[in-house]
């Protein structure tokens, strides 16, 4: 247990947000009240306390997000230091009421935060110590607006949101050895044996009756078969059907086309859209929500060998579409393609797929927001929800002019464009192609959002988890209408 309600603060480290314009017992320079600035007070004798200062900014301007950040800094920071304990101390003035930021919204950000902060990838370390974990301490009567009760039901969703994230993580960052198409079928399917989620695996033969060629084309060059996993939740069967659909590609090598450069290890985090959706059910599953959603994991190895598809060659979609394959690297939307035609087919109203599909789109956002395109309505749900819970989107154009660019001479259509420009439109427009009404759709290419190069906020360096909450608080907001 990392978190603890605990009617003392008798731990060596307290901590202490402050804001802007709140006072303390000790001087303290203005910057380090600054969203992502921090201080240390340390004690000078065995009775007194350490003390570590974070900085929340203006209170008028503090959103969730800094919150969350200001848990992640508290907490890698006291764990460096060595500390296996630390209280949350909240200093309550008559300014409180200043911020709009509800307490117990505060409260599982910063736990939210505080957990994620602390996680680490030190499966393979041996000779190298895993940092110690770190407990937090909450004392009750700095909450006096919520119960006992109250607060041990914060605690408990910022922890299941946290898993959640953490779970989406750990498939990102683990080594494609490992976790080749096989063994994340094995993963998926006993990660939630034992909960209400009805599963279905379809490889082999049943990939050939579903006429899933996406999916055959893109693994043939693997030892490890491509698969497609279906998992279905309906915590509220009356209610519409949604689908959360995930590009897992546990290993883009760009099959013919292959890739090449210094250090291509990152390739392994390809399948981080389909992390995200598993990471998604898993909260939605743990907090028994009342949705009714289906998610579709598309798995496959993307490497050359003579069984490999070929650039140039044809691939025959049951919608009835024809798709030249002229760069076997442009893998991921072939994948979702399939994947869309069986939402459609169980009968989803709506579809979400996210994807690391694109370098284009890091290109035009960063690092720090991903891109989505389709659905209007669904666009702006998704965006409200990104800017509440960190995980931020920005709309994109679907250009309709742009799609002469997937002509091609031998098929439908080629599955990449022919300019070098707008990669990643061309690639929302392909998709867009396997979208059969009347079932709404959107597009999220993620792959600026996958992972960070260093330590930042609540991510350590490595897989961000981006997408597990975004994808399991939007399927809540079609419960209760609320964001």
């Amino acid at each position: 247990m990392q978190i603890m309600l605990k009617s003392d603060r008798n731990t060596a480290v307290h901590i202490y947000p402050l804001y802007k314009d709140q006072k303390f017992m000790y001087p303290i320079r203005d910057e380090i009240r600054n969203t992502g600035r921090s201080a240390w007070f340390r004690s000078r004798s065995v009775e007194d306390k350490d003390i570590f200062v974070v900085g929340l900014g203006e209170r008028n301007k503090l959103g969730l997000e800094a919150i969350r950040r200001a848990g992640g800094l508290s907490a890698r920071s006291i764990q460096k230091e060595g500390f296996s304990e630390a209280s949350l101390v909240r200093v309550i003035d008559d300014q409180e009421s200043c911020t709009e930021v509800c307490v117990s919204d505060w409260l599982q950000a910063w736990i939210e935060g505080w957990l994620l902060g602390l996680y680490g990838f030190h499966k393979y370390r041996t000779f190298t110590q895993s940092p110690k974990e770190v407990l937090l301490r909450i004392h009750p009567e700095d909450w006096p607006e919520m119960t006992d009760l109250e607060l041990r039901q914060v605690i408990k969703v910022a922890e299941i949101r946290a898993a959640g994230t953490m779970l989406a993580r750990d498939m990102v960052n683990e080594t494609p050895d490992y976790l080749h198409p096989g063994r994340m079928v094995e993963w998926v399917v006993d990660h939630f044996k034992d909960t209400p989620v009805k599963i279905t695996v379809y490889s082999g033969e049943q990939l050939k009756e579903r006429q899933m060629n996406g999916l055959l084309k893109v693994g043939a060059g693997s030892v490890h078969p491509p698969a497609m996993i279906e998992l279905h939740y309906e915590g509220d069967a009356s209610l519409p059907l949604i689908s959360l659909v995930g590009k897992g590609i546990t290993f883009d090598m760009g099959g013919m086309n292959v890739k090449s450069g210094k250090d291509i290890s990152d390739a392994r985090m390809d399948m981080g859209g389909a992390a995200a959706v598993a990471g998604a059910m898993d909260i939605l599953v743990s907090q028994q929500a009342k949705v009714n959603v289906v998610a579709l994991i598309a798995v496959a190895e993307n490497v050359p060998d003579a069984h490999a598809m070929l650039p140039s060659s044809i691939v025959s979609f049951p919608n009835g579409i024809t798709v030249q394959a002229a760069n076997t690297d442009a893998e991921g939307r072939l994948v979702l393609a399939d994947s869309l035609i069986h939402a459609a087919a169980l009968g989803a109203v709506e579809a979400v797929d996210i994807a690391t599909l694109t370098g284009n789109v890091g290109q035009a956002l960063g690092l720090g927001i991903a891109g989505i395109w389709g659905d209007a309505t669904m666009t702006q749900c998704l965006v409200s929800v990104g800017e509440r819970n960190g995980e931020r989107l920005w709309p994109m154009p679907l250009m309709d002019e742009y799609e002469s660019e997937l002509h091609s001479d031998y098929a439908d259509l080629s599955n990449i464009g022919s300019s070098s420009l707008a990669g990643a439109i061309t690639a929302a427009l392909f998709i867009r192609r396997f979208v059969k009404e009347p079932m709404k759709w959107v597009h999220i290419d993620m792959a600026g959002t996958v992972q960070y190069k260093g330590d930042a906020g609540y991510s350590a360096s490595g897989a961000t988890g981006y997408g597990a909450r975004l994808l399991a608080d939007y399927v809540m907001t079609k419960k209760n209408n609320k964001i």
